[in-house]
């Protein structure tokens, strides 16, 4: 049989009586709980009973909160919301370890807490992506609120990344964007202008020519992009575009140039050129006439 001291169960009911207040008990003892309830995890655990072991961690953060431990705390949410991936209750795996990501906070360290939150999208990507990239969101937010945009750049690639397997290319194309103001901030120039080019490139993959376009010069504006191989690459693809011609498309878009940008976006610009072609040469010449019209209107 096993002893008191090994068993979870009897280490879990001393632990919850320990906490409870009675006419003989004015005051939870809350130390000695919580090492209870950190033993009776570890053994649970150990038999593999992921249920249990999840509410003792949970309980075992509780635990550490109350005396004032919020590192520790946060330590026993992240191994409860490893347990509820385990287990598969998805909603359990946000909540936990968005509650760790605060308990971080509350040591003033958005570096972990970060890292808590993208745990967290990591293993909701598959079950729950819409609540990943919220989590991946926030993750990003804390570190560009402390001037650390340097450490988002992997959690901005992995949110547009589940954004394209959504095919939802604005949003996408928006965090390359985003990933390319915060390389910026940093000096990090060779990130900035893949930032860019990805988004150009998502753009036109989504047969969104005139976004491409716009986006092409409001990224040209910024002096690092102008000069950059990024920008060279991105005008051949838009200069095929505007002529119609498919075969320059997809010489441009085998350029080295785009070989070193995620794998998600190489992807798609091996499909390029999607959308109708000719329907886009016709639409710019017809906007071309329009211009030539109002430019010689007199009136």
């Amino acid at each position: 049989m096993a002893s008191s001291s090994s068993d979870p169960e009897k280490l879990m009911a001393k632990a919850d009586k320990l906490t409870k207040l009675s006419f003989t008990r004015w005051n939870a003892d809350w130390k000695t709980a919580t090492s209870l309830y950190e033993q009776a995890a570890i053994a649970y655990r150990f038999r593999k009973d992921n249920e249990k072991a999840k509410d003792a961690f949970e309980k075992a953060s509780k635990g550490q909160e109350m005396i004032s431990s919020p590192w520790d705390a946060a330590k026993h949410m992240e191994s409860a919301g490893a347990l509820a991936k385990e287990l598969g209750l998805w909603n359990e795996v946000s909540d936990f370890y968005r509650r760790a990501s605060e308990f971080y906070r509350e040591c003033g360290r958005s570096q972990p807490a970060s890292d808590a939150l993208a745990k967290g999208a990591s293993a909701l990507e598959d079950k729950a992506p819409e609540e990943a990239i919220k989590l991946y969101d926030e993750a990003c937010a804390l570190l560009e609120d402390d001037g650390k945009e340097q450490m988002a750049f992997d959690l901005y690639r992995s949110a547009a990344s589940l954004y394209v397997k959504l095919e939802k290319y604005s949003d996408a194309a928006g965090f390359f964007l985003r990933l390319g103001s915060a390389a910026d901030k940093c000096n990090a120039i060779n990130s900035q202008c893949k930032g860019y080019l990805s988004a150009i490139i998502i753009y036109l993959y989504a047969h969104d020519f005139q976004q491409a376009q716009k986006c092409y010069n409001d990224c040209s504006e910024v002096q690092a992009f102008l000069n950059s191989d990024q920008n060279r690459c991105a005008m051949k693809l838009l200069s095929a575009y505007e002529e119609g011609d498919a075969e320059e498309v997809k010489r441009a878009a085998q350029s080295n140039v785009i070989n070193h940008l995620d794998h998600v976006v190489i992807r798609l610009a091996k499909k390029l050129p999607t959308g109708d072609l000719q329907a886009i040469k016709k639409d710019l010449a017809a906007d071309d006439d329009r211009d030539s019209l109002d430019e010689n209107d007199l009136t």
